[in-house]
């Protein structure tokens, strides 16, 4: 464990109507304590799960656009508005880590290659021999976590499940495992996917009733709308899709 705390600094906030400030569960965010290797935030789209995932990357001086804090490059609009007004406790402070945002991992590899194009000696051993862009997604969401990700270090992912299949879902929560047994390394992890959420001994936050509550795996949204549709699938449909009159 490295992160233990995030506190909003509400001294700091002029109005608070302003966007990030009139999402609800960062509005009503006091201080928010971490105290599994393995955290996820859940929620629905627009609930603030990835907003405050940012601001921690912010903080640690990653890229907000994606990566750890050598990656510089620029991706449009990819900043944090939260970042100046949390303050992170942590025991120890390290500054190892990465920041994966699925939504511009394109432009990560991207980065990636620039930097071969610039110095032919780089070599992509971190991300398994070979430009990401030359991998499926899927795969090159693994050689990210089975070749970059290592010890001592704070892994921030938002919704790392969008390229894996529910067979390489379970194949990440392995690399999790391996990871995070060592107490060595930290992850927060914001997603939507219900396999991801069953790790053991994993503390879930959710932001969906207008403040972050923990909550246990059963309770999420994610796990009884996926069990009710697996245990009545026809008759779910049935209502899903039936004509109104």
């Amino acid at each position: 464990m490295y992160l233990k705390k995030i506190k909003l600094l509400r001294e700091k906030i002029s109005n608070s109507r302003d966007y990030p400030f009139s999402i609800s569960s960062i509005k009503n965010l006091d201080e928010l304590n971490l105290t599994k290797a393995v955290t996820f935030f859940v929620g629905e789209n627009g609930s603030g799960k990835s907003t405050l995932l940012e601001g921690i990357a912010d903080k640690c001086d990653f890229n907000v656009a994606g990566g750890g804090r050598s990656n510089i490059y620029d991706v449009h609009a990819s900043q944090s508005a939260l970042g100046d007004y949390l303050r992170l406790g942590w025991m120890p402070k390290i500054g190892n880590g990465f920041f994966l945002r699925a939504e511009s991992f394109y432009q990560f590899a991207s980065h990636l290659d620039q930097l071969k194009q610039d110095d032919p000696s780089y070599n992509y051993d971190r991300y398994g021999g070979r430009s990401l862009h030359e991998q499926s997604h899927g795969e090159s969401f693994l050689s990210l976590f089975k070749n970059r990700f290592e010890g001592k270090a704070l892994y921030l992912l938002d919704e790392p499940e969008a390229a894996l299949s529910p067979a390489r879902q379970l194949a990440f929560l392995r690399v999790i495992h391996d990871l995070a047994t060592k107490n060595e390394t930290q992850f927060i992890i914001a997603t939507h996917s219900p396999i991801l959420l069953g790790y053991p001994d994993a503390d879930i936050y959710s932001f969906d009733e207008h403040h972050i509550d923990l909550i246990d795996y059963e309770m999420t949204d994610h796990y009884q709308i996926t069990h009710y549709f697996l245990q009545n699938r026809e008759r779910m449909l049935w209502e899903l899709l039936k004509e109104e009159t």
